[in-house]
C-alpha cells in the first residue's frame, strides 16, 4: 500500500502507541489533541511524558492542537478516533463540521455511549455524514498500549460491515510485531471491547480483597459468559467472544497492573473511594462508566449479568465490595451450559 495520510484523534497512551505504529509503516501520523501544552511538547520534544516518560517518537509524526483540526483533516485519506467515550459524539459533530472530503474513518475507542447506550461506531455513523466516509472499522483486541509502544507483539481485529474497509485497516497496520486480523462481526468485537472493561474492575476488585487466582479465573470465565448474553442479545455473533477482542481482551486487562480499569478495581478492593481513584488515576476509566450503561442496557433487555449488577452497586451505591461477592457466590446454584442464554 502507498503511504497514507492519517489523523489520530486522541493523544492519549492507545493514541501515542498506535500513532506509532503507522509511522513505523511509513504513513504520515499528524495526532490531534485538545491540550496545546502536549501538542507542543509532542512537536518540540517528540515525547508524550504524561503516558510514557521514557519513549521518543519519531519527529515525523506532528501535532495539532484544538483549534487546529481542519488543519489536521488536511487532505487525510484516513481519521482514526482515539478519544474517550464521553467526547466521541462532541469530536465526531466537530469533524464533520470541517471535513471537506470522504475519508476512512476508524476507532480504537472502547466504551458505551451514557443515555443512550449507543456503540461508537454508531455515534459516528450518525455525526459524520455517509458521503463522507466508508463503513465504520472497529479497531479492538488484546493491547496494553505500554507494550505496543516498545514494538512488543501484539495481536488485535479490524471489524467493519464492508470487508474491504476491514482490509484496509489491516493493510495501513499490519508489520512485524503489530497484526490485524480481518472480521465482519462489528456489534460482536465492539461490545466485548466495551464490556471487559467492567469485569477487569472486577478482577482488580478480587485481587485488592486478596483473593488468588482461582477467584480470578472464575470472574473471567463467567464474566466472558455475561458479556457473550448481552452481546448476542444486541446482534453479535457468539463465537466472537472467543476470539482476539472477546477472551484475548478480558485476560489482557483482567490480568494485568498494565490496565488503568484493573488497577481502580484493586484500588476499590483495598477500600479506597472511586472519587479518589478517579483524580489519582490522570485517565479515564472506562469501565467505571461503561458498567453504568451496561447494567442499564442489561435491565432494559432482561438479560442476566451478576457480576456487572454487583460491580454497578459497588460504584454507583456504595455495596461493599466483598458483601457483593457473598451475594454472588449465595446465588441459587445451576448448569453451567447456559452460555448465551439469559438464566
Amino acid at each position: 500500500m502507498n503511504p497514507q495520510k492519517i489523523a489520530v484523534l486522541g493523544p492519549g497512551s492507545w493514541g501515542t502507541a498506535l500513532s506509532q505504529v503507522l509511522n513505523d509503516n511509513g504513513h504520515e501520523v499528524r495526532i490531534w489533541g485538545n491540550n496545546p501544552e502536549q501538542m507542543a511538547e509532542i512537536n518540540e520534544k517528540h515525547t508524550n511524558t504524561r503516558y510514557f516518560k521514557d519513549v521518543v517518537l519519531d519527529e515525523k509524526i506532528k501535532a495539532f492542537d484544538r483549534l487546529d483540526l481542519a488543519l489536521a483533516l488536511e487532505d487525510v485519506d484516513a481519521i482514526l478516533f482515539v478519544v474517550p467515550t464521553k467526547v466521541t459524539r462532541l469530536v465526531a459533530k466537530q469533524v464533520a463540521e470541517v471535513l471537506k472530503h470522504k475519508v476512512h474513518i476508524l476507532h480504537a475507542s472502547k466504551g458505551l455511549e451514557q443515555g443512550t447506550h449507543e456503540r461508537i461506531s454508531t455515534i459516528l455513523e450518525e455525526e459524520i455524514p455517509a458521503q463522507l466516509r466508508g463503513e465504520i472499522v472497529v479497531v479492538s483486541g488484546p493491547s496494553h498500549a505500554e507494550e505496543t509502544i516498545v514494538r512488543d507483539i501484539t495481536l488485535i481485529s479490524a471489524a467493519s460491515k464492508d470487508h474491504g474497509e476491514a482490509k484496509y485497516a489491516q493493510a495501513i497496520f499490519s508489520n512485524d510485531y503489530f497484526r490485524l486480523y480481518t472480521n465482519t462481526d462489528v456489534i460482536g468485537v465492539e461490545t466485548a471491547g466495551a464490556l471487559k472493561n467492567i469485569i477487569a474492575v472486577g478482577a482488580g476488585a478480587l485481587h485488592g480483597l486478596g483473593f488468588g487466582d482461582n477467584a480470578k479465573a472464575a470472574i473471567i470465565t463467567r464474566g466472558l459468559a455475561e458479556i457473550t448474553r448481552l452481546g448476542v442479545a444486541m446482534g453479535a455473533e457468539p463465537l466472537t467472544y472467543s476470539g482476539l477482542s472477546g477472551v484475548g481482551d478480558l485476560i489482557v486487562t483482567g490480568t494485568s497492573i498494565h490496565s488503568r480499569n484493573w488497577r481502580a478495581g484493586d484500588a476499590l478492593g483495598r477500600g479506597e473511594k472511586l472519587a479518589d481513584i478517579e483524580k489519582n488515576m490522570g485517565m479515564v476509566i472506562e469501565g467505571v462508566s461503561t458498567t453504568k450503561a451496561a447494567f442499564e442496557l442489561a435491565q432494559q433487555l432482561g438479560i442476566d449479568m451478576p457480576i456487572t449488577e454487583t460491580i454497578y452497586k459497588v460504584l454507583y451505591e456504595n455495596l461493599d465490595a466483598k458483601t457483593g461477592i457473598l451475594d454472588i457466590m449465595r446465588r441459587e446454584t445451576r448448569a453451567e451450559n447456559e452460555f448465551i442464554n439469559n438464566k
